[in-house]
């Protein structure tokens, strides 16, 4: 309950304050969500199955999202980063998608 206070509390805020975005990690905070919701569909259906550890969640999340920018990081220093992007990007989804068809067979047992 605490986390979904906090989320709600979260957006409340966000949509009042409206925070900027530096323009230095605007090429970075797209990549950063999706690792995070990697993390956090990897958690839930963690949880579902009954393994879910709160210490192997934090540094999930946490380093799903530093080890995906800085891989974009490097590609854009190489002048590839729309490509390491892209591969970030279709590598996460398809853990997403994994995560999210696991957490469906799990809520609906189908």
């Amino acid at each position: 309950m605490i986390a979904v206070l906090g989320l709600v509390i979260g957006v409340v805020v966000g949509l009042f304050v409206q925070p900027e975005v530096p323009d230095a990690v605007v090429p970075y905070l797209p990549i950063a969500v999706v690792a995070a919701l990697d993390a956090v569909f990897g958690g839930v259906r963690a949880m579902l199955d009954g393994i879910f550890n709160d210490k192997v969640f934090i540094v999930s999340f946490l380093s799903n999202v530093v080890v995906a920018a800085l891989i974009v990081f490097l590609g854009d220093q190489l002048g590839v980063g729309s490509q390491l992007s892209t591969g970030v990007v279709v590598v996460l989804g398809i853990r997403i998608f994994s995560n999210a068809a696991a957490i469906r067979r799990h809520v609906f047992r189908a």
